[in-house]
């Protein structure tokens, strides 16, 4: 196979058709890419494959394999190491293959049992959150990939990124766990204290808690991706200790009515960082820092029976 800047028509096969495959696999096919195959078990996946990729078979995974000459590997990251390893045994990769993922945790030393027949493994990772309906295809248009893999190959995965509109950025293997971390951080972890936030003002009868803060929310990020942690605004970056005071206060009420023990432990462990962080940039002086901190330390959160560890208590309510 002769690799040009821009590849060649592949026949790419798709395991499976969760939300990042199916919605990159329709990517491609319009590119004029053909689909060979996709794997497709739950009710969701088959759906979802009959909506962005119709009149593609569904198959096994190593039919999918052996009529690929480029193989998508999109499923969980814990799950990849199994899959790949699988493949590899059941004789159904080929030297030459092309073999990508999208997990953003691993790079491209999950590959090493295909690599050794001779295979091309490389990691291909959008910054996008999927809902894995067609909207996705247009949120692709300026969306950043993570690519990495071996250098002679590296042109394959950007010009792929390229064709489906994302802009490709290289990511040493060794870096994909700290960039993995820094994206769920901000996506993920974002999700759940928008979470809290609406729940604590559904308890005080604000009756669309998420049309309330949206304004403020959005201001809110759009400030900090232009100007950075100079949008800092609010009570601990002002060293306005009282008002803390009164939050947890607050809080830790409201804990023990309603079990919300996870918000305390996120505002106190947030805040703290804030703190730091502002105290790091010259907003706060050694003693407004050492008030909040004492303010939000675990063990000034007496009011209710929460998680009281210090290491890191919001660690044990997230998950990426």
């Amino acid at each position: 196979m002769v690799h040009h800047s821009k590849p060649a028509r592949l026949g790419i096969g798709i395991i499976s058709a969760g939300k990042v495959g199916a919605v990159l696999g329709a990517a491609l096919r319009a590119c004029e890419h053909t689909i060979v195959g996709v794997h497709a078990v739950s009710e969701a996946s088959r759906e979802r494959a009959a909506m962005l990729l119709p009149d593609v078979p569904l198959l096994p995974v190593e039919q999918i394999a052996e009529r690929s000459e480029l193989l998508i590997l999109a499923v969980p990251d814990d799950e990849l190491p199994g899959l790949i390893t699988y493949l590899a045994s059941s004789g159904s990769i080929t030297a030459g293959q092309l073999l990508v993922h999208t997990s953003g945790r691993h790079g491209t030393e999950v590959f090493a049992p295909a690599t050794a027949l001779g295979a091309i493994g490389l990691a291909i990772h959008p910054a996008m959150t999927f809902t894995g309906l067609s909207m996705d295809l247009q949120r692709l248009n300026g969306t950043s990939f993570a690519v990495t893999g071996p250098a002679p190959f590296l042109p394959i995965a950007q010009a792929l990124v390229v064709e489906m509109g994302g802009e490709p950025v290289h990511v040493a293997e060794a870096d994909r766990a700290l960039y993995h971390a820094a994206l769920a951080h901000a996506s993920n972890h974002l999700v759940t204290i928008l979470g809290q936030s609406q729940q604590m003002l559904a308890s005080i009868g604000i009756e669309d808690p998420a049309h309330y803060m949206g304004p403020l929310v959005r201001a809110a990020v759009d400030n900090a991706l232009a100007s950075g942690e100079g949008a800092l605004t609010g009570p601990v970056a002002r060293g306005d200790a009282g008002t803390v005071a009164a939050h947890m206060r607050a809080l830790g009420e409201y804990a023990q009515g309603e079990k919300t023990g996870d918000i305390t432990d996120s505002y106190a462990a947030l805040a703290h960082a804030t703190a730091k962080r502002a105290h790091n940039r010259g907003l706060l002086n050694d003693e407004q820092l050492e008030r909040i901190e004492s303010l939000v330390e675990p063990s000034a959160n007496v009011e209710y029976t929460g998680d009281t560890d210090d290491s890191a208590p919001e660690n044990k309510e997230f998950s990426s």
